[in-house]
């Protein structure tokens, strides 16, 4: 379900937009465009939809377009051109009333500077836009307290700002943005004036969060390695324009041009690149009701010293060695010998995390789906080649 879709959004800075949408149309360039007439390109043409429940990051340097993108979804500036959809509704429909209450509702916002009331208490500071609602005072508390439980902080309501570590004001920052129940979380360098290792902590605690509240999250950076962390799909803008827009495992393996690779050339590819990307089918596997002398067989004609068990389902149960094997070929079946601490990992397990796991297990791991039904296998080759 589409939460929110841009289409072809444009928006140029001046007094003569008209002149400057005419040359953008003709294909003439930013540069172009200014030294002619004066007028900045802030967007031109963007295209994209956001799905209920996902992590869109933006990612660009300092005049990309980024943030003048964001502040033309939730209407703070007038696009030039082009169209701004809300659950199908155009915002730019809106008159200013309609507009305030679609904010109100929709959007919680979060940004890079924590904007909080020095002289409130916190659980004020969360309430405020519930305030701003003018709801009931003792339910805009219990929301707010919902709120500080969901990133931690229930025990910090009556302290004031200034006793807060920064990563615990943009908690706060967080917690008000979601008292108010929207739909939308749109986060403009939310975790940009943090230092490196609670802005490591914010992000994990904002992927804990998603994973049980399932926002539709807009989320705004200029660090490549936050976009690839948190973004179900990334767009990399330069020059009010999209350049690419993908996974994040798209972006890494397959960068559309040489600015896209420039970027990414210096990218930790083991933090990024899923399972996905190195497993292989599984050719060869046993049941739980063939003798020791079938598989035994199976896995001398393919040089196995070990072999994955399923059920008929594909449901893994483990594995068995040809040694166990060998010393009790007297058994009808093998359901007795399965070892079952086989390790496993899932199809969006990194493969840093895959590393390490193989770095102690032998033989092939399995990979393997929510009903921990087989879906292929990942060996050390596999990992290597993925990584060149």
């Amino acid at each position: 379900m589409e939460k929110i879709n841009v289409v072809n959004l444009t928006k140029i800075f001046g007094s003569n937009p008209e002149k400057a949408l005419d040359l953008l149309a003709k294909g003439i360039s930013k540069d172009e465009i200014f030294n002619t007439t004066g007028q900045i390109v802030g967007l031109a043409n963007i295209n994209f939809t956001i799905s209920q429940g996902e992590i869109l990051v933006v990612m660009g340097l300092s005049g990309s377009g980024k943030s003048t993108l964001i502040r033309c979804i939730n209407r703070l500036i007038e696009h030039s051109q082009g169209q701004v959809l809300i659950d199908g509704t155009d915002i730019s429909t809106l008159d200013h009333n309609s507009l305030l209450e679609l904010r109100r509702q929709k959007f919680g916002m979060v940004f890079q500077h924590f904007a909080l009331f020095p002289h409130r208490n916190i659980i004020d500071n969360v309430a405020f836009g519930l305030e701003i609602q003018r709801m009931d005072k003792e339910l805009r508390y219990e929301k707010s307290r919902s709120a500080l439980k969901l990133v931690g902080l229930e025990d910090w309501e009556e302290a004031k700002p200034s006793q807060l570590s920064g990563g615990m004001q943009q908690r706060i920052g967080l917690a008000r943005a979601l008292a108010i129940e929207p739909d939308i979380l749109l986060m403009d360098e939310a975790f940009s004036a943090l230092d490196p290792l609670i802005r490591g902590d914010m992000q994990n605690e904002l992927l804990a969060l998603q994973a049980r509240m399932r926002k539709t999250i807009l989320f705004i950076t200029h660090d490549l390695d936050e976009a690839l962390k948190i973004g179900n799909r990334v767009i990399l803008m330069k020059d009010g324009q999209i350049v690419q827009i993908g996974a994040p495992e798209e972006i890494v393996l397959s960068p559309a041009n040489e600015y896209v690779q420039k970027f990414i050339e210096n990218v930790d590819k083991s933090k990024i690149l899923t399972a996905k990307s190195a497993m292989i089918p599984v050719n060869i596997t046993a049941s739980p009701d063939d003798s020791p002398q079938i598989v035994l067989a199976s896995m001398k004609d393919n040089c196995m010293d070990r072999i994955l068990v399923v059920k008929s389902d594909n449901t893994l149960l483990g594995t068995v060695n040809s040694k166990t094997l060998k010393i009790a070929c007297d058994e009808k079946t093998i359901v007795n010998l399965i070892d079952k601490t086989v390790p496993t990992a899932t199809i969006n397990d990194s493969l840093k995390i895959l590393i390490t796991i193989l770095a102690e297990w032998s033989g092939q791991l399995p990979i393997v789906n929510e009903q921990y039904q087989l879906l292929g296998i990942v060996n050390p080759n596999n990992v290597l080649l993925a990584l060149k």
